[in-house]
């Protein structure tokens, strides 16, 4: 039977926890217009909100219990696909690796691996469990075999649309403790804890927007070299299940130290906090902390906001853990070092030995095989449109169907045909 004919068969997809808006109903509803059978599991009250398509089981149990559940499932409707957003949830993690033993597809969608316009979209694992080769050779072969993605349709992407599916999803999840008393939330804070927070730091906004903007000033009329070091959230599944540190507090701490030991004399190191970090860190105080302790002066620069590009246009070098502001620094040229393993750490790419040496030993990235990088990562993994506003979420949906509908992933087939 070909390749087109099997693609072409009808699936019976099961789709569990997603993202906090309608995109897993609207993709169920593609889904169902191609041919396939959908069946949905929710999870929370919040789930049950944003699902209108039927065909609905709602679990109450434990999270260690899941896979028996999900087993009858299975068997009962002959599920082939099961959908799934982030590898890393409690109600993920021993439901992917069940499917994935009864031979039943798992897809993950996650965040872009480059932003804005993109999604993940990847067999069985994302971000570390990604399918992706780290061999610099592969990926030179690959570019070679794939046309240019070219400019991803663009859509508005606005906070306040994102912000309203999070506040409507949790308002409903009040009442999860009567209707789901053993789900636990795969986040560290509260929603009520988070919005408090953000409020906060709007109010704060005017204040430390004048402060930022005079830091900068200063920073780029020095002329003086300085390193960047991004921070990730709180939450962040690739700080707390895919790196070596319980917090970015640990790394501050750790970067601070290397680099008033190492770097230059003369150089900063610029902390920038993440645009959507709640504001319950105090990294200013820890950085206050840090400048006395290293007998810095005025070496440690803080922002709380600040345009990512333009930074990184005129650092030095970029230091992350994981974070996919790394694909940015390497597309600018910015020579980078990360404290794990994201899926650009690879020799040409990125800095290969000790961050102690990395302040002076900084070879920029090799740009033709970051083209061929991104080229294949977008060609592959990636899926043009969003999650949160109604034309992002038509655009990924429509593109996603493409990609679940297929045997073989794309890039399945791509390493397929490299390796013969």
């Amino acid at each position: 039977m070909s390749a087109l004919t099997l693609s072409n068969m009808r699936k019976h997809f099961l789709l569990l926890q997603g993202v906090c808006s309608p995109f897993f109903d609207r993709l169920g509803e593609r889904l169902r217009a191609a041919g396939h059978a959908v069946t949905k599991v929710n999870f929370t009250v919040g789930d049950s909100v944003y699902w209108r398509q039927g065909n609905t089981y709602v679990y109450r149990g434990q999270a260690k219990d899941i896979p028996e559940f999900l087993c009858g499932i299975w068997e009962r409707h002959g599920i082939t696909d099961q959908v799934v957003f982030g590898d890393r949830r409690p109600v993920h993690r021993r439901a992917i690796l069940a499917a994935r033993r009864r031979g039943i597809r798992n897809h993950v969608f996650e965040e872009g691996y480059f932003r804005p316009y993109w999604v993940t979209l990847e067999r069985e694992g994302v971000n570390a469990h990604s399918l992706l080769p780290r061999d610099p050779a592969w990926y030179r072969e690959a570019g070679k075999r794939l046309p240019s993605v070219g400019r991803p349709q663009a859509f508005p992407n606005q906070f306040h649309t994102r912000a309203r599916h999070d506040v409507l999803y949790h308002l409903a999840g009040a009442a999860n403790p009567f209707l789901h008393p053993h789900y636990r939330n795969h986040a560290l804070v509260t929603a009520p804890v988070e919005y408090a927070g953000f409020l906060l730091r709007k109010l704060r906004k005017p204040h430390w927007k004048r402060s930022d903007n005079e830091r900068l000033q200063a920073l780029m009329e020095s002329r003086r070299p300085f390193y960047l070091l991004p921070l990730q959230l709180k939450n962040d599944a690739q700080i707390r299940y895919h790196s070596d540190y319980k917090n970015m507090q640990e790394v501050i701490g750790k970067v601070a130290a290397s680099f008033a030991y190492h770097a230059p004399s003369d150089a900063f190191l610029v902390i920038k906090n993440h645009p959507l970090d709640m504001g319950l860190a105090q990294y200013a105080r820890l950085i206050t902390v840090l400048t006395h302790e290293y007998d810095l002066g005025d070496r440690l620069v803080y922002l709380e906001g600040g345009n990512l590009e333009a930074l990184l246009k005129r650092a030095s070098g970029l230091i992350t853990v994981n974070s996919t502001a790394g694909n940015v620094a390497l597309g600018f040229g910015c020579p980078t070092h990360t404290l794990a393993s994201p899926i650009y750490d690879m020799p040409g790419l990125t800095h290969q030995g000790w961050l102690d040496d990395f302040w002076l030993d900084i070879p920029a990235p090799d740009a033709t095989l970051f083209r061929a990088y991104r080229r294949t990562v977008a060609g592959t993994v990636q899926i043009n449109g969003g999650f949160y506003c109604r034309p992002g979420i038509d655009l990924a949906a429509e593109n996603a169907l493409q990609a679940l509908q297929r045997e073989r992933s794309p890039l399945k087939q791509l390493m397929d045909e490299i390796a013969s």
